[in-house]
């Protein structure tokens, strides 16, 4: 298969995405009507992140640019375990030719508790990226999840950049300093919308409470300075509260920006409630972040 793209520069400019987006599992999006999604458009969010491991179809992706004008919308991650490169990758041309420059390919090796096929996860994810530079997926229209040192570098080298998942500003600034200035580094960060600590705490445990028995998430962990306490089910107050910003919509707001001040080029928010409150919550943090 030969696409123009295949001729493009080593590195184009970043994605714009704005500087926030909304993150969910990409059945939640599937659940929103085409009103709400074009008020999460029309709030000024710049794109949508579909985390959950979908499909390679991505089927889902369609009506969800099709009603709405501008707002991208990115996967968060695409699993290379689960889904094929060479479908991932026709369904990366179907979007990118009805909706061009509107769809950004997030992909990731997940994690080793989920796939039985785990076997040297870096090495996997370079034959992944191999096969979609034959299939034409150009490296600047692709982000790699990435936390440890090795693969923020390969998402560097072998696209546009990166997307950490639970870290905090201090791995963004890390990330930033890895990378240089020419990555894309996009960190989620998760939200509850209260001013109570325990009930915020209690919402982020229960988010929090499958990846603390997850290595990669773990090890990352430990490398911010977390101990072994901290890490332990159900997670120390310290690292729910550097991983789920809660407080005030000015505080939420302030804790966000912490991410850009390290180094980040995007910010997907994940607010931590049910899909039918999703759109007011985010319509309350609109304001906030300065987005309208």
């Amino acid at each position: 298969m030969t696409h123009a793209d295949a001729t493009a520069p080593e590195r184009s400019s970043k994605p714009d995405l704005g500087t926030f987006g909304v993150f969910g599992h990409y059945s939640q999006f599937r659940q929103l009507s085409p009103e709400q999604l074009r008020e999460i458009e029309a709030l000024g969010y710049g794109a949508i992140w579909a985390g959950g491991s979908p499909p390679a179809e991505l089927d889902w992706v369609d009506p969800v640019l099709e009603v709405t004008d501008h707002i991208k919308l990115a996967t968060g991650i695409v699993n290379i375990w689960t889904a094929a490169a060479g479908p991932v990758a026709e369904s990366y041309h179907r979007l990118e030719a009805a909706y061009p420059g509107r769809f950004l390919l997030g992909i990731g090796v997940g994690h080793p508790e989920a796939h039985t096929e785990f076997a040297k996860p870096y090495d996997a994810l370079t034959e992944y990226l191999d096969e979609l530079d034959q299939h034409g997926v150009p490296k600047e229209r692709r982000v790699v999840a990435a936390l440890g040192p090795q693969v923020l570098k390969l998402s560097a080298r072998r696209s546009a950049g990166a997307h950490p998942y639970l870290t905090t500003p201090e791995h963004t600034a890390q990330a930033r300093e890895l990378l240089g200035a020419e990555a894309f580094i996009a960190p989620e960060h998760k939200v509850v919308l209260t001013t109570d600590a325990a009930e915020a705490r209690r919402v982020g445990r229960k988010a929090l409470e499958v990846y603390l028995g997850l290595t990669n998430y773990l090890n990352n962990w430990k490398r911010l300075g977390f101990t072994d306490a901290d890490v332990a089910k159900p997670g120390s107050d310290a690292l729910v509260d550097s991983v789920v910003a809660y407080g005030t919509t000015e505080e939420i707001t302030a804790r966000l920006r912490q991410h850009l001040e390290a180094g980040a080029d995007h910010v997907p928010v994940q607010v931590l409630t049910g899909t039918d409150k999703l759109v007011p919550a985010l319509a309350e943090l609109a304001g906030a972040l300065g987005l309208r």
